[in-house]
């Protein structure tokens, strides 16, 4: 397994080992002591799988309140996302800075998003599915959401605002100058 920092060294890049032949392909996408091995010490209690059907769906930018807080490690099994972290550690130096990767089948890599951090993609393809395990259960009284076009956060989207998919629900949510201090 290959493990790099991104520009917030908190958020981590894995690309799991991929073994094929003929048959096809074999992937531990997820070992506890090779985590562990490599310094990254999780309990995953539950996993979360999703399908976009279109092009340009947004989903995010989400996280929940402690005592629900949760870890994330995100990998897509059909298709392709732009994958985006925002520090919203209020004492954090990369406070209101966000990062971004290309999580895609095809490049089979993975993206950990620790606690303290609004997180959510976009799709890049049609009809992808994303997979992810997360440290704590859903918790519907302590889950967040950060608006996902908030112009302060400078983030580029590979869609235009009014051509994104998203839920009411993300519609909604404030902008980080409005968040308050979380974590």
């Amino acid at each position: 397994m290959d493990v790099v920092s991104l520009d917030i060294p908190e958020i981590k890049i894995i690309r799991p080992k991929k073994f094929g032949d003929h048959r096809g392909f074999f992937s531990e996408t997820y070992t506890k002591k090779t985590f562990e091995a490599a310094g990254l010490h999780y309990d995953f209690v539950q996993d979360n799988h999703s399908l976009s059907a279109e092009v340009g769906t947004v989903r995010g930018l989400h996280f929940q309140l402690p005592p629900f807080a949760q870890d994330k490690l995100v990998r897509v099994v059909r298709g392709a996302i732009l994958d985006v972290a925002v520090d919203i550690r209020k004492d954090s130096p990369t406070f209101g800075r966000h990062v971004s990767a290309v999580i895609s089948a095809a490049e089979w890599n993975q993206i950990l998003v620790p606690v303290g951090f609004a997180h959510g993609f976009c799709t890049l393809e049609p009809d992808t599915e994303v997979i992810y395990k997360v440290t704590n259960y859903y918790s519907p009284e302590h889950d967040r959401g950060l608006l996902w076009n908030d112009p302060d956060l400078g983030i580029d989207w590979p869609v235009p605002a009014d051509k994104a998919r998203l839920s009411d629900k993300d519609h909604k949510h404030p902008t980080l100058a409005r968040l308050g201090d979380l974590f």
